[in-house]
């Protein structure tokens, strides 16, 4: 992704990352476009300061797809743990 399609995908409201999804692209209060590794909160500029360069290569930067099953798998995950823990529980 270049310039242009990052910033153009962050406004519209698409996840963006770089190089892997714990790197988030957003743009703060002040209009600045950011690339904030989410664990630790740290951050640099999507570019260099004269707006032309990006900090990263273009082939690394991309719009995560939402996970619709994730949610689904993680519920019945917990279904399947509470059910082996009920087994035992009958009359016996």
């Amino acid at each position: 992704m270049n310039i242009a399609e990052i910033k153009a995908a962050v406004d519209a409201g698409h996840t963006v990352h770089w190089a892997n999804e714990g790197y988030r692209v957003h743009r703060d209060g002040l209009g600045q476009y950011l690339i904030t590794f989410v664990r630790n909160g740290s951050t640099i500029g999507l570019t260099d300061r004269s707006g032309r360069y990006l900090n990263g290569a273009e082939a690394d930067f991309f719009i995560s797809e939402p996970s619709h099953g994730a949610a689904a798998e993680q519920g019945r995950e917990a279904r399947e743990a509470t059910s082996d823990t009920r087994s035992g529980a009958g009359p016996g």
